[in-house]
């Protein structure tokens, strides 16, 4: 029997906390015998939540904490001073051992910071970056770094190299992931002085297999499996995506309806419509992993609906089964 994976599930956090976020720890354990939810907040709040669902009791345990740390407060002193907060709580949680992993859809910035001055890094790991998965022509691309570290180094960008193949391999289940370094055009020459110093080290690096720059026109196209490049450059690339994505979907849904003849045709092209659609949803792959922490980060959207919290606890599963962490510290620690 597969060993039960305990994942702290900030409550309290995001725009629509705590209904969404009750309700897709609800289904994480209902789809899942695999994995056991802490819900971190106040607890009468959570309580009454939880009267709307049934559930199995074992795989669900609720942990009171009466603060709650709101998106516009300065990460560092949120961190410091909100002791009982329901997002420090979890990340408590995840130093003691109690938790394997924690979820939360509050504050980036207290995730990021607790997430270092809390959790800890991994020995050995310069930076931890945010890597979330991004939808492409052929399936997913892992992003790294997309918010953590805007002034990264070089040799911080061959670690995020690592860590992703590492992510995607064990995690998504693609084999010898090719990475690519985001840059303005495809030769070895192109790039700022950050890009033209990282590509030699993934060039020379035997873990990863690295194909060199990549373009943001053809991110869409699924041309590479790991997408490295420092935070500012990687947190641009995501808007655009999922701002284009949204657009593209409404404009879509409007010219379908724009006609008789037109709401006709969207009646039978609407199943295969909805599944090509479906594809490009960044709430089928859960949240964003915070990479080379002591333990599991993940952070999802602020405007995280239940599908998307669901799908980032149970992203969480394969996380601790394929040992992720040990095999980032054979990579960081031994292999440097």
């Amino acid at each position: 029997m597969s060993e039960i994976v305990n994942v702290a599930v900030d409550a309290m956090g995001g725009d629509n906390a705590p209904g969404e976020v009750v309700k897709g720890a609800v289904e994480a354990i209902s789809e899942d015998k695999r994995v056991k939810v802490f819900l971190v907040g106040r607890e009468p709040v959570i309580r009454e939540e939880l009267k709307k669902y049934t559930y199995n009791a074992a795989q669900l345990e609720v942990v009171h904490a009466l603060e709650v740390i709101e998106t516009g407060e300065p990460p560092v002193m949120a961190i410091r001073t909100k002791k009982d907060s329901s997002l420090v709580k979890c990340m408590q949680m995840v130093k003691d051992g109690q938790c394997d992993a924690l979820v939360s859809a509050g504050s980036t910035g207290a995730v990021l910071v607790g997430g270092q001055v809390i959790v800890g890094r991994i020995k050995g790991v310069e930076r931890p970056p945010l890597a979330p998965i991004i939808p492409n022509s052929n399936g997913v691309s892992l992003l790294l770094d997309c918010g953590a570290n805007v002034d990264a180094r070089p040799s911080q960008l061959l670690q995020f190299a690592k860590m992703g193949s590492i992510y995607m391999e064990s995690v998504i289940g693609v084999k010898n992931p090719r990475v690519g370094l985001v840059n303005i055009g495809v030769e070895e020459e192109k790039g700022n002085a950050l890009t033209k110093e990282t590509y030699p080290l993934l060039q020379n690096c035997p873990e990863i297999n690295f194909i060199g720059n990549v373009e943001a026109r053809d991110i869409p196209m699924g041309v590479a499996d790991v997408l490295v490049c420092e935070a500012f450059a990687g947190n641009i690339v995501l808007k655009m995506l999922e701002g284009v994505s949204s657009v593209l979907i409404a404009k879509i849904k409007s010219g379908m309806m724009s006609s008789l003849r037109s709401k006709i045709g969207a009646l039978l092209v609407k199943p295969a419509l909805k599944s090509t659609l479906k594809g490009f949803s960044t709430d089928e792959y859960g949240g964003a992993p915070l990479l080379g922490l002591n333990g599991l980060v993940v952070k999802t959207h602020g405007s995280s609906k239940a599908i998307e919290i669901k799908h980032s606890i149970l992203q969480c599963i394969a996380f601790k089964e394929q040992n992720i962490n040990e095999k980032i510290k054979e990579q960081i620690v031994l292999g440097d």
